[in-house]
């Protein structure tokens, strides 16, 4: 269905009259006299930039591009010369906070995309400039393709930050991504690294390279001979569907087979899932199909270790329920997380079997419906996409990720529930999507997310996994009117709020190296000696992390740049491979990938991380702590680290977001 905006209007209605208005803005333009062209653009770039957030907007303005540029949309700037333009300072354009310079960007970029297909001849451009121009564009700017936002993006740009991966994705239909397949296979593989449990979007890239395989009239040449593994993951993981040829032929040959072939099926199904982390539908078909055939083809087809066949054995008439009203070709990716679920064991907990039997016979309320339709379409119910993001949480507690939206702290809250305390996870998910409503207490106070007004998101996410579109909005008002009712206090409202939000194992120990009304880095030795004492097995009796304890970081980009306050989940500090001492942790932050400047660099595989964790040496990550937890009745013994290791953390801080805070600065209002 087409999701109406405030006017009514459908989407593609919206674009149409955009259209038209921009149709008109430009003839304005072009008839406007030199001197008053510059009091007539912005009503271009405007109606441009709401263009491009519309399916469809990138292609309408392209079609546009020659009278746009003959108008005078790029005189008097360095786009007036595209002969000349370097395709890497695109990056820097794009993700520019100003929104006249992304906009100006994109158009130029659609230009270039016209003169490269032959709709648009440029006087002083030829096709086949534009066209390896663009190639290198799309190069360069991979992560736009696939991945959300990153937080420094959703710091300096709001949803202008969905206008290069808008205009990405178009360039890359109109030029063909076999130009930068082999990029993109690596891009992929190290997405799938992390084991996020929203997988739509690899998805879609691992079929656009099947499709460029597939593509007689592209000649791929020497790139992508990575790519077998991924398609085959998807597209033909068995002898039985190797030549993908469509469900219902795939289901009727399984009619056919023994139980000797079946078995090969699941075993072959079970290692492509576990080697990527994506489900074929034909996965699915399979599944439904093994259902009358016993369990021991079932846990073969999950893919199961003994600790994983036990917890299904015991639990078997549950776990059969959870496959029939769960599994299906379009929520493929429940296989998935019934597969980590039973490896997990949580099944054991008591209350967890009995509150998966309440989430299959849940009746959700028509707001719970209609969201998750219009998020998730209409292909299976709105129950079956809930429950399979239920499966997806409980068996990958750290593949949720926040989106494009300022809600970190909900994310995190429900990692930690998945990961620590499930069934309250699915209490919560019991309460919102049935009731409309979630209730917490704060210091013996019930706060109702119904009666809470307005929380950290502007509008309601519509770019999260199943649970997280009904928890979300609840949890984000819940944790705002917290937040509201410890204004008046002195300090840093976390210290109150963060172990009343998330749970009794948050240590209810605080320590912060910011002045809150100042921003003035305070006591920050003091701070270091602790965060030492408490978390360095060197320093801390040998004591693991035994419950995930929520933090705060300062995130800064790859110039080691402030760029804003953000929430994480210290879960375990142990020596790597490499005997370096490092801190593993959840970042809600979609791709835990990030280069955060002066060689902070931070890891999600090859350096010990488990699926879904990231993780930096412990000096680093220091440098860019400044909120955390701790238990206060344990041993509290400041550290006795040396100067040189003081000197080391102190060196990264003060290169990076500290450069400025000893002097001044104001701290704002922070998500942490």
């Amino acid at each position: 269905m087409s999701e109406r905006d405030g006017t009514g209007m459908t989407s593609e209605q919206r674009l149409e009259t955009l259209s038209q208005q921009l149709d008109e803005a430009v003839a304005a333009l072009a008839d406007s006299p030199e001197a008053t062209k510059a009091a007539h653009l912005p009503q271009v770039v405007d109606i441009c930039r709401r263009m491009m957030l519309h399916l469809g907007g990138c292609a309408a303005i392209e079609a546009r591009s020659a009278p746009l540029e003959m108008a005078g949309v790029f005189q008097g700037s360095d786009w007036a010369t595209p002969e000349i333009l370097l395709p890497t300072l695109s990056t820097y354009a794009l993700g520019s906070a100003d929104a006249t310079t992304v906009v100006i960007e994109a158009l130029s970029e659609l230009r270039m995309a016209a003169v490269a297909v032959g709709a648009y001849v440029h006087p002083t451009l030829s096709a086949e400039q534009a066209h390896h121009f663009l190639t290198q564009v799309l190069a360069l700017n991979l992560n736009y393709l696939f991945t959300a936002p990153s937080e420094s993006e959703r710091v300096n740009q709001g949803r202008l930050a969905e206008i290069p991966r808008a205009l990405l994705a178009h360039l890359a239909d109109r030029i063909g991504y076999e130009h930068v397949i082999d990029q993109l296979i690596d891009e992929i593989w190290r997405i799938l690294q992390q084991r996020p449990i929203q997988t739509a979007a690899v998805k879609r890239m691992v079929t656009q390279i099947a499709v460029c395989r597939a593509n007689p009239e592209i000649d791929l040449g020497v790139a992508g001979q990575g790519t077998e593994r991924l398609v085959s993951s998807l597209y033909g993981p068995t002898q039985g569907c190797r030549e993908d040829p469509g469900l219902e032929v795939y289901r009727q040959r399984l009619l056919s087979m023994d139980g000797s072939t079946l078995q090969s099926e699941a075993i072959g199904f079970a290692r492509a899932m576990h080697d990527t982390g994506l489900v074929s539908p034909y996965h699915t078909v399979l599944m439904r199909h093994l259902l009358a055939q016993g369990d021991h083809l079932v846990a073969e087809a999950l893919g199961l270790s003994s600790t994983g066949r036990d917890c299904m054995l015991c639990y078997s008439d549950l776990v059969r329920h959870l496959i029939d009203e769960a599994v299906h070709a379009e929520t493929a990716q429940a296989v998935y997380g019934l597969a980590l679920m039973l490896e997990r064991g949580i099944l054991y907990q008591p209350p967890v079997a009995p509150a998966l039997w309440r989430q299959l016979a849940l009746r959700l309320s028509p707001w719970s419906e209609e969201r998750l339709r219009l998020a998730t379409g209409d292909a299976v119910a709105p129950s079956a996409r809930l429950l399979e993001g239920v499966l997806c949480l409980l068996g990958q507690p750290l593949g949720v990720g926040q989106g494009n939206n300022p809600t970190c702290q909900s994310a995190r809250a429900l990692s930690m529930w998945a990961y620590n305390d499930p069934d309250y996870l699915l209490q919560m998910v019991a309460w919102a999507a049935r009731d409309d409503e979630i209730i917490m207490h704060f210091e013996g106070q019930p706060i109702s997310s119904r009666e809470s007004v307005a929380g950290l998101a502007g509008e309601l996410p519509m770019d999260l996994d199943p649970v997280s579109l009904l928890v979300v909005p609840h949890l984000d008002r819940i944790y705002a009117e917290m937040g509201r009712r410890c204004a008046s206090r002195e300090g840093d409202p976390h210290r109150w709020v963060n172990p009343e939000f998330h749970g009794w194992w948050a240590g209810r120990g605080f320590r912060i190296n910011v002045d809150v009304a100042s921003g003035h880095i305070v006591e920050l030795e003091d701070f270091l000696r602790h965060f030492y004492a408490a978390y360095h097995p060197y320093y801390n009796g040998n004591q693991p992390i035994i419950h995930p304890q929520p933090a705060g970081i300062a995130v800064t980009d790859s110039a080691a740049r402030f760029i804003g306050w953000h929430a994480i989940t210290i879960l375990r500090v142990a020596l790597d491979p490499f005997n370096v001492m490092r801190v593993y942790f959840y970042n809600p932050n979609n791709d835990s990938g990030q280069d955060w400047g002066d060689g902070v660099a931070v890891s999600t595989s090859g350096n010990g991380e488990f699926y879904g964790e990231a993780s930096l040496p412990f000096a680093q990550f220091a440098s860019r702590l400044y909120i955390f937890h701790y238990d206060p009745l344990e041993r509290g013994e400041l550290a006795r680290i040396t100067q040189e290791e003081l000197d080391e953390v102190t060196g990264y801080l003060l290169r990076s977001w500290g450069a400025d805070r000893l002097q001044g600065g104001g701290l704002q209002a922070n998500p942490a």
